[in-house]
């Protein structure tokens, strides 16, 4: 591979993420337990969630918005001003979380400084992501900042141009088939997946991948195997 520039998704690729949106759930879904069951909840909540990603965008501040229209909806208007608060304090606790990097990644992240452009291109709310990347002490490893809306074939061309590479020049490391993987691949460059334990429905995808672009890895020491 002639890589010139490494792309690593941040949400669960460099740091832990999905873990606080289940917990977070799990509260919301006790606070819901007067109106709906458990499963009847959840399938409310995600229904919400895809209805307002085009308004919203990713990230925990839609989260929230999501969980106080649902509550609205499952309890037909009769929501405490009580619980409302509890919604809210769920939301700003997850935008107080600590950043716990992965394990190995900064190592990762030293070794391939030395020879490659390293950038991070992942999707969210602005304000929080530039948080994490602060919080988190490996900033000064990237190059490049690049927080999307979406994660489309189109985005990523446009962001290999800003690079000023050719796609066979640019590798994507992420956690999501759907989103750090498959778009990559169909932009002509080169995408390494690596799964987290947890995966958020909206970026579960049942596909074998068989591309000559395309390694699915353990973790990211492996990374430092194939380049």
């Amino acid at each position: 591979m002639a890589i010139k520039v490494i792309a690593f998704d941040a949400d669960d690729t460099l740091w832990v993420n999905e873990p606080y949106f289940r917990e977070a759930e799990e509260h919301f879904f006790a606070l819901m337990e007067d109106f709906l069951p458990v499963h009847t909840s959840a399938r409310e909540l995600f229904a919400v969630e895809m209805q307002n990603l085009p308004l919203y965008g990713y990230g925990i501040k839609g989260f929230m918005l999501s969980m106080i229209e649902t509550a609205l909806k499952v309890s037909n208007g009769n929501i405490s001003t009580e619980v409302f608060g509890k919604i809210l304090e769920l939301g700003k606790d997850m935008l107080q979380r600590p950043i716990e990097l992965l394990d190995g990644i900064e190592p990762v992240l030293t070794h391939l400084k030395s020879k490659y452009r390293l950038v991070v291109a992942t999707k969210g709310d602005l304000l929080d992501q530039e948080r994490k990347l602060r919080k988190s002490g490996i900033e000064h490893y990237f190059h490049h900042i690049e927080i999307m809306s979406g994660k489309e074939k189109s985005d990523y061309l446009k962001l290999i141009r800003h690079l000023d590479i050719s796609p066979a020049e640019f590798l994507m490391v992420g956690n999501s088939v759907k989103s750090d993987v498959l778009p990559v691949l169909e932009a002509g460059a080169h995408s390494c997946h690596i799964p987290f334990h947890i995966t958020w429905a909206h970026e579960h995808v049942e596909e074998t991948i068989d591309h000559e672009n395309y390694r699915q890895l353990e973790n990211a020491r492996e990374l430092l195997k194939i380049l």
